[in-house]
Order: C-alpha cells, then structure tokens, then sequence
C-alpha cells in the first residue's frame, strides 16, 4: 500500500508505502510484462525518475537470527550484518524493477556487482528508513547495465546505502569495453536468467612476441590464500530463499533450474557475499565492493579466500566472485 506523496521542490515521484511490497505479485507482474520491453540497441532509456520510501522499518529478530545462521554470521548481538539491509530494501528494488516506467525487463536481469558502504553500526533493535531508486543507466558491449541504489536512514542521517548493478543482454550497437571485461563471464544472478553461454573454446597460441610498448595489457590474477573449503549441500537456494524473500526459481530446484539453462539449482549472489563477509568481518564505518564471476552450482565445493581487504570464491580453477572490504573512518555506534 503506498501514500501520497511528493514533496515541495524534489525532483523525484516519491512514493511512500506503509508495508514492505508483497514480493509474489510484484515479481509476477514484472515477468509478465518483460516480453513487452524491448531495449534499444543504444541503450538510451530514460532513467525512471521514481523513489520508492519504507518508513518505520523494525527488524524481525526472528528472521534477523535465521538470516544470520543460513550466512554463517554470529548471531546474538544488537547489530545488523553488513549485508542485511539488502534483504530488507530487496521487496522496494524488485517493485521499481518491475514496473512500466523500468525500461528493462525484469525476466534476464543479471546482477552483476554490488558496493555497500555503512557510515557507522547498525543497531538491530534500530528504527530506519529505507528509500530506492535508480541512479543510471549505460550502455554495455553486451546490453544495457541499470545502478540501483538502496539507502537506510536513521532519523535524518543515512546510515547504509548499496548500490547494485544489473545488466539486461539484448542487441546494441555498444563498441566492447575492456574494463568490463571481468563481468563478461556468467554471473550470478539475482533475478531469472536467459539461457547461459557455454565458454567460448581455447585458442592455440601464437609465437612469443615482444608487446608493442604502445598497448598495456591487464596482470593475470593472481589467487588469494585458500582460508577454508565449504561443501554447500543442494538445499542452500531454498534456505537462502525463506530468509531472504528471494523465491527466484533457478535458485530453488534442479526441475526449475533447468527451465532456464542451468544443470542444477544455483546459489544466490548475496548469499556468496554475505557467506565470505562473514569471513571476513569489519566494524563500524566499511566499504565493500563485490562482483559476481560466475554461478555456484549446487551442490558443490567451494574454496574461501582472503589477503588483506580482498576476498574471492573459487569452485576449483572457476573463480566464482571476487570483493574486498575496507574500514572507514568515521562513527562505531
């Protein structure tokens, strides 16, 4: 349910709901209006000039514990997982995505990377605010890439915002990007997919040349320390799903899965950032910054890693998502 709204001078359509949005219809009418959005190949949509604002957020213990054990996070303590306020602004992020003014469709939508930055802890026994929208959107070498940025405010003050990338695969006449090489593997996505790609084959290569000094060339990555392998049981995607509200059939069952190109149910994005987060935890004030290489079949094995801010996830040679985290100044409580 959502209130009336604007106020005087801003520039946005605010509109303020009383109750988060019930997930199931909202992602029912996204899909069934994604066949009816059709990209142009530039990629110049009109960012949609909407804000959607939840006042009087109170946090669901409950569920706040629940979310804290399936993403191996401590539990017990009057704080909130970096991650967590992701979960609670996802309902908003999903109703912006899926309505007519999105120039997107909501079916294909891959999540591609995410940056959360927290000025100061977050008290789970807290009152907040939480307000989405989308910031821009680019053209990309394979489609168009919209930034959705959630932010959670205490009184006046934000305390949390996200930013999170998406990108929607069509036909564009967008010259490829060498920067955004990294996100041209297949990701792991938040929202219902289109078929993934098989990898392209190798290439036998040609005689040792010196480089031309006029061309650089990226450093080959190098792996992080292994810290711990983790075994994720098949069943990952369905517990991930109960704490989080994200139902995406590809995370859910094999059946479901197939009906989008995967061989099995895959594990959820967040759920891979929030696992290595817990990992590699920071108080107070941090910055963390993640990008999503490539699906996590489930089940499977996995390898945690971590030096110094960086932290990746690796499924044999497959690198899966790499991030890092870093602590700001500014206010602890």
């Amino acid at each position: 349910m959502t209130v009336d709204p604007n106020p005087p001078g801003d520039p946005m359509d605010t509109r303020t709901f009383v109750a988060p949005p019930a997930l199931a219809p909202v992602l029912l009418g996204g899909a069934l209006l994604s066949p009816f959005k059709r990209p142009r190949p530039g990629g110049d949509a009109d960012v949609p000039r909407t804000r959607l604002v939840l006042g009087g957020v109170r946090i669901d213990l409950a569920r706040l514990a629940a979310y804290e054990r399936v993403c191996g996070f401590a539990t017990g303590a009057d704080a909130l997982p970096v991650t967590y306020p992701h979960v609670l602004g996802f309902p908003l992020a999903m109703r912006l995505m899926a309505a007519r003014t999105f120039p997107l469709p909501l079916l294909g939508l891959v999540h591609t990377s995410v940056e959360i930055t927290r000025h100061r802890g977050l008290a789970a026994t807290g009152e907040y605010e939480l307000a989405v929208h989308v910031a821009e959107l680019t053209p990309h070498r394979r489609g168009t890439e919209a930034v959705v940025v959630t932010e959670m405010s205490a009184g006046d003050r934000v305390v949390w915002e996200s930013r999170s990338t998406y990108l929607a695969r069509h036909r564009t006449t967008e010259a490829p990007r060498p920067e955004r090489d990294t996100q041209a593997r297949e990701p792991a996505r938040a929202i219902t997919p289109s078929r993934p790609r098989e990898p392209a084959p190798a290439i036998a290569p040609s005689p040792p040349q010196e480089p031309s000094p006029a061309i650089t060339t990226s450093p080959p990555h190098e792996p992080a320390p292994a810290i711990a392998t983790w075994r994720l049981g098949k069943d990952v995607g369905r517990r991930y799903a109960v704490v989080s509200g994200d139902r995406n059939p590809i995370h859910l069952h094999p059946l479901t899965a197939r009906l989008f190109g995967f061989p099995r149910a895959i594990a959820h994005g967040m759920w891979t950032v929030a696992r290595c987060l817990a990992e590699h935890p920071a108080d107070g004030p941090v910055h963390v910054r993640a990008e999503f290489k490539a699906p996590v079949l489930l089940p499977s094995t996995v390898t945690y890693a971590a030096k110094g801010p960086a932290f990746e996830l690796r499924g044999g040679q497959r690198l899966h998502l790499t991030g890092e985290v870093r602590s700001l100044p500014g206010e602890v409580g």
